[in-house]
């Protein structure tokens, strides 16, 4: 039988009781999706699962995305490797969302990990809804209907000022313009509204001034994650983590080096409604 065991006031939970390596049954997959929605990020340890399987599981939520920046499994292009070792350590710092430089950002992502520090390494999660909830009710009919900009170039900046960097990216860059997204989000399953902008992608809201924008998107970004909006994962050999990247924001933490850390990605195509 499912149980689930949550983390923190705000979000996550760790999900029992189930055998990922085998295909989902109807009930199982209902109720995840139910715990998903609810928890807003799923975590099961102790499932040994293959490319095929993460590959099924993933595939049984939506259809799967690719990642124009990342290498991939072989055999497996919807699958991306995170990675990060001495010579080549992970540039990923910030809070974000993932990829919402796409006109549709992912419904969700589902990470499977493969080499793990002896310590260190741990993942947060902050709830987009949790950051809504606590805003005034003021400050709320104030950012409801505001546009923001989001933009793959601001994203990957660091890997964009390597040497190599715009030669390797130059079709994703071509494939992924900036585009917009309202700044308050309906969640279309569970009806809640959330704070749609990141760090890491978002650069501006439309018809602001540089520093009133400025002003507006650093106050979202430090409110987001406020530690009671937050809950924190530690790693272990064969875990697996499900999020709902339309109500969450996640950031690596990396204090592990220069220790070898590897996790395989799957990212579920988007439903938001916009």
């Amino acid at each position: 039988m499912i149980t689930s065991k949550p983390m923190s006031g705000a979000l996550g939970a760790e999900i029992a009781g189930i055998d990922l390596t085998l295909p989902l049954s109807k009930h199982d997959y209902n109720k995840i999706r139910k715990l998903l929605i609810e928890h807003e990020v799923i975590f099961f340890r102790n499932q040994d699962i293959s490319p095929a399987q993460q590959k099924a599981l993933a595939g049984s939520f939506g259809p799967l995305q690719t990642h124009p920046a990342y290498e991939t499994v072989e055999g497996f292009p919807e699958i991306t490797i995170l990675e990060s070792t001495e010579k080549k350590p992970t540039k990923i710092e910030a809070w974000h969302s993932d990829m919402t430089f796409r006109l549709h950002p992912p419904l969700g992502s589902l990470l499977r990990s493969k080499i793990i520090p002896d310590r260190g390494g741990d993942t947060l999660w902050a709830s987009a809804t949790a950051a809504y909830d606590a805003l005034s009710s003021r400050m709320q009919q104030f950012l409801d209907g505001l546009i923001a900009v989001h933009d793959f170039r601001h994203g990957f900046k660091e890997s964009l000022s390597e040497e190599g960097g715009p030669e390797r990216l130059a079709q994703a860059i071509k494939d992924n313009p900036p585009v917009e997204h309202p700044v308050i989000q309906i969640h279309p399953e569970s009806g809640k509204k959330v704070i749609f902008v990141n760090s890491l992608f978002t650069t501006h809201i439309l018809g602001m001034k540089k520093n009133e924008s400025r002003a507006i998107l650093d106050f979202l970004f430090e409110h987001l994650v406020t530690p009671e909006f937050t809950c924190r994962f530690s790693w272990g050999p064969d875990c697996v983590a499900l999020w709902d990247n339309r109500s969450t924001q996640h950031k690596p933490i990396n204090d592990y080096f220069p220790a070898h850390r590897q996790l395989h990605r799957i990212t579920i195509f988007g439903d938001m409604p916009y």
